[in-house]
């Protein structure tokens, strides 16, 4: 049996699943990240975009630059604007998803930090996480 994950925004209009386990979990404190988590740290699970399926609800979309220099198509709630999707231009097979979004976000395992020189000063992050300074040239690092 396949394993799924499920989650959606504040005001459960919008639902998705996320089918098998995630490629890629990524800890980011990029202004984008900040500015669209509301938080010091946004945390990014990516699922190859097959696997990713949108049950209920419609999302609004919205292209930015990131720190990189590179577009982010960004989806949210039209509702209550929760931040819920993206999808990166050096990524494009792969749907980012909001960590905080799951409704059980106890199979997330943060592998790597990007903008880790942005971190707060407070915060201890574990010997395994690789730490990126900036976000790197090649996608696959």
């Amino acid at each position: 049996m396949e394993e799924f994950h499920e989650g959606g925004c504040a005001c459960s209009v919008v639902r998705f699943r996320a089918t098998g386990q995630p490629r890629r979990v990524s800890l980011c404190s990029c202004s984008w990240c900040r500015k669209r988590t509301g938080s010091l740290i946004g945390i990014s699970v990516y699922f190859e975009k097959n696997n990713v399926e949108f049950m209920r609800g419609k999302l609004k979309s919205h292209r930015l630059m990131s720190d990189a220099g590179r577009w982010i198509e960004c989806q949210f709630c039209g509702q209550c604007g929760s931040a819920l999707s993206w999808t990166l231009e050096f990524l494009p097979e792969f749907r980012g998803l909001a960590g905080g979004a799951f409704d059980d976000p106890v199979f997330i395992r943060p592998e790597r930090y990007v903008y880790y020189q942005n971190k707060p000063g407070w915060l201890e992050i574990s010997g395994d996480i690789n730490r990126c300074p900036a976000m790197p040239e090649n996608p696959n690092q």
